[in-house]
């Protein structure tokens, strides 16, 4: 152990709520606070906003639908439809696996944010906090002006990780417990340009479930041997240009940064080994086929989830429960990639007919032993089954809208998110036109 010498670092008071993490979540959090009132900082560890939909590189969204109308309304369905409006080749009334222009997408996230008021900054770390009494009071941001103080009046954890309630001593679970290995792999999404479209038709669907797919003889000739699985999925993200979410990296935990440097130099070179796969394998789309760049950042599926007010369970799922104080809907399978578990989640959990969804109630968003935290995104208070449904964008980017404009009413009720007035929460996100029951 090494102690640092005591020093003075500059503090700033400005900030009634400060949300850490820009991905979906923190992007609507932050503008959803501000647009309430509260003086907001968004703070963000990268150089971006949006997370997963833009530095990561992933090329779609999930379904916005339950196949009968939009299910992730208010800021969500903002953020989907101005990124779609700039994408000749989407159809306006497309709503499922639509494709994203992840610079498109950037330049949305920035607008949402900065027109709400809020502030942002970029390329700041949280480093540590600190807690008094159930109140987390302060917390260190590192970035390369040196340390800062900050402290706030309510905060709002989106950093996907969990990691500023897991900083400030809340209890938390990984995997199948606390520090669970066997998380859901990682995957390095990456682009290709000059595509030929004609031939990118005619070979089509890349993914294994696909019996026709070339990436069975891929597999089978194990000429490539980076090539993990079947787990190919292309989208036409732009003219010739098509985005990959593509292979399996295990053994990654986000929270461990040893293992995502393992993960990235990974990914890389597999983006690199698909390309010559592809360009040997469907001459007539990849022959000529350039690897345009890789995600700067892995899409991570898995980490902590917080041991919250309440646990969403599977039952929960199966019952398409409402809840008298749920904030947002959700219509999204449970979506488990290669884990344990995949087995059950592919042979025994049915996907949702039309019209169906389930609640995410506030309680879920709260967690234990803290007063002045709330958490939205992947790492809400929910069974590990639950998780691979409400960890994708769409839910992520409805929870962040109610947890910032909740993290806002409880700067008016003495900074503790248990005493807001659900009801009136409710009400304001109806207002601004969320889907709830």
């Amino acid at each position: 152990m090494y102690t640092l010498k005591t020093k003075q670092i500059p503090l700033n008071q400005a900030y009634d709520v400060i949300v850490v993490g820009g991905g979906p979540a923190g992007c609507t959090a932050a503008a959803s606070a501000a647009r309430e009132g509260a003086k907001t900082l968004l703070i963000e560890a990268t150089s971006s906003l949006g997370g997963m939909g833009t530095s990561a590189l992933v090329p779609a969204w999930t379904p916005f639908s339950d196949k009968e109308q939009i299910v992730y309304k208010g800021l969500a369905e903002k953020v989907f439809e101005e990124t779609k409006r700039g994408m000749k080749h989407i159809k306006p009334d497309a709503v499922d696996w639509v494709a994203i222009d992840q610079e498109r997408l950037k330049r949305v996230y920035d607008d949402l944010v900065i027109n709400s008021g809020a502030d942002i900054i970029f390329n700041t770390f949280v480093s540590d906090v600190e807690v008094e009494n159930g109140n987390l009071t302060t917390l260190i941001a590192s970035n390369k002006s040196g340390l800062t103080a900050y402290q706030a009046k309510v905060f709002v954890d989106t950093t996907g990780d969990a990691d500023l309630a897991t900083f400030a001593g809340a209890p938390f679970e990984k995997g199948d417990g606390t520090d669970d290995t066997h998380l859901q792999p990682a995957t390095l999404c990456f682009i290709f340009s000059n595509v030929d479209m004609l031939g990118y038709q005619s070979v089509g669907r890349l993914h294994a479930d696909n019996p026709k797919s070339i990436v069975h003889k891929i597999l089978a000739e194990k000429k490539y041997p980076l090539i993990p699985d079947g787990h190919v999925i292309g989208t036409i993200v732009g003219p010739g240009t098509v985005g990959f979410n593509a292979g399996h990296i295990s053994k990654m935990d986000n929270t461990k940064p040893e293992t995502i440097t393992k993960g990235l130099l990974l990914g890389r070179k597999m983006a690199e080994e698909f390309r010559l796969a592809l360009r040997e394998y469907a001459p007539e789309a990849y022959g000529n086929a350039h690897l345009v760049m890789t995600g700067p950042l892995l899409g991570i599926r898995e980490t902590r989830r917080i041991v919250g007010d309440y646990k969403l369970t599977v039952d929960d799922y199966f019952e398409r429960k409402t809840f008298e104080d749920e904030v947002c809907r959700n219509a999204y399978f449970i979506d488990v990639h290669d884990s344990i578990h995949a087995a059950e989640a592919k042979g025994k959990l049915q996907r949702y007919g039309k019209g169906e969804s389930h609640g995410i109630p506030y309680r879920s968003l709260i967690p234990k032993t803290l007063n002045n935290v709330l958490v939205a995104g992947r790492s809400i208070s929910c069974e590990r089954m639950v998780q691979g449904s409400v960890r994708v964008m769409p839910v992520c980017l409805a929870m962040g809208e109610a947890a910032g404009m909740a993290a806002a009413h409880a700067t008016k009720t003495g900074n503790d998110v248990r005493k807001i007035d659900v009801q009136h929460l409710r009400k304001r996100l109806l207002e601004e036109g969320v889907y709830i029951k």
